[in-house]
């Protein structure tokens, strides 16, 4: 049976640029960083702490995802504390944390414009 996500692909622009958003201001490391396809490489990172990983991969024909909203959360144990980090970094917020009855959340881009939520881990 399934038991979880090994991989998610964020779509990116510049591989290179997104290595250095991912790395410097968030803190993600480098698992494998090699030739793909003649045009892409295959980049995957580890959030520390994290058993998921993430691509900085974009499938070719799906380079209209790139710069908008992604189906994907990151947590952590307080969003408002880490907003404050993550914007000294220069992390851009498309909005700033918000409670909610559910939990705390907020939404940050990335160097190509994706859009994520940060909130407070559920369940």
């Amino acid at each position: 049976m399934i038991r979880g996500i090994s991989v998610a692909s964020i779509p990116v622009r510049n591989q290179d640029a997104a290595l250095k958003f991912y790395t410097e201001k968030l803190g993600f490391k480098v698992l494998t960083d090699q030739p793909f396809t003649p045009k892409q490489r295959w980049i995957e990172l580890l959030i520390p702490g994290a058993e998921s990983k993430l691509a900085l991969f974009t499938p070719e024909g799906h380079e209209n995802r790139i710069g908008s909203f992604q189906p994907l959360t990151f947590w952590c144990d307080d969003v408002v504390a880490t907003s404050k980090v993550l914007k000294s970094k220069g992390v851009e917020f498309a909005a700033e944390p918000k409670t909610e009855p559910w939990g705390t959340l907020a939404i940050f881009k990335d160097v190509d414009g994706n859009q994520f939520v940060l909130s407070n881990k559920l369940g």
